[in-house]
């Protein structure tokens, strides 16, 4: 089965940390491929916050995040967290988990269309 569940997302104030967990199917996770966090915020388009290929837990970011957000998997089996700190009011967005199997070379690359699997959302809320 192919398929991938967010969690974690709420609401913040500006300065503060979220955790969001994408759960990623045992198949797909097995396979390997690209793991990607996108967000989309109201009347703009989806961006690319951050990547990890698994098989060898490459990262990238997108530049808006970096410095501040963290890409990481196994935190516990199966799963691709992001890390959020520093949040700002600007990344008040609908955060969303992607996953894209096979070899890639470079998962940063990749557009949204390129993510065949994806999941229903979370949303994040930072505001004072």
């Amino acid at each position: 089965q192919e398929e991938v569940a967010e969690s974690g997302g709420g609401s913040v104030q500006p300065g503060g940390s979220l955790r969001l967990s994408c759960k990623v199917s045992r198949y797909l996770y097995s396979t390997g491929g690209c793991a990607a966090w996108f967000r989309q915020a109201s009347g703009t388009e989806r961006e690319t916050v951050a990547t990890i290929y698994t098989p060898t837990k490459t990262t990238s970011y997108g530049d808006s995040v970096k410095g501040r957000f963290t890409i990481s998997q196994d935190n516990t089996p199966n799963t691709v967290d992001l890390q959020m700190d520093s949040l700002e009011i600007d990344d008040t967005a609908m955060y969303y988990c992607a996953f894209r199997r096979g070899i890639v070379r470079n998962c940063g690359g990749l557009k949204s269309g390129d993510f065949g699997v994806w999941g229903q959302g979370t949303q994040v809320t930072v505001s004072s």
